[in-house]
């Protein structure tokens, strides 16, 4: 089965960027190595700053778009990256989950892929 773990950052905690704490582009290379020699490394990417983002929202079917650049005004929560794990089981993947380098300072959600 495939799992896709969304690594969250927040703008608001100070872990986040470029503190000691936060985990290094090196840790993230080494940890994708990890993945890809265990045989569990399905895809994945990395996102740029939530500032660089555009947001587009609609009020109804009818309504026109409303854009905006950056993210969304209220949210200090962003998606940083996606890793996409084939695995076994949802416990396979939440062990996955505890190493990645973007627990530190963020979250990592983890959620079965839909395939269509």
């Amino acid at each position: 089965m495939k799992y896709v773990l969304l690594l969250m950052g927040n703008l608001a905690d100070d872990r986040c960027g470029e503190s000691e704490e936060a985990p290094g582009v090196e840790e993230f290379i080494a940890f994708d190595a990890e993945l890809e020699k265990a045989g569990v490394l399905a895809g994945g990417f990395g996102l740029t700053d939530p500032e660089e983002g555009t947001s587009l929202t609609r009020a109804s079917r009818e309504a026109e778009p409303v854009i905006t650049a950056g993210p969304y005004a209220e949210s200090r929560e962003f998606v940083g990256g996606t890793i996409v794990l084939e695995v076994d089981s949802l416990d396979e993947a939440l062990a996955w989950a505890a190493k990645c380098p973007g627990a530190i300072g963020g979250r990592v959600e983890v959620r079965p892929m839909l395939e269509l």
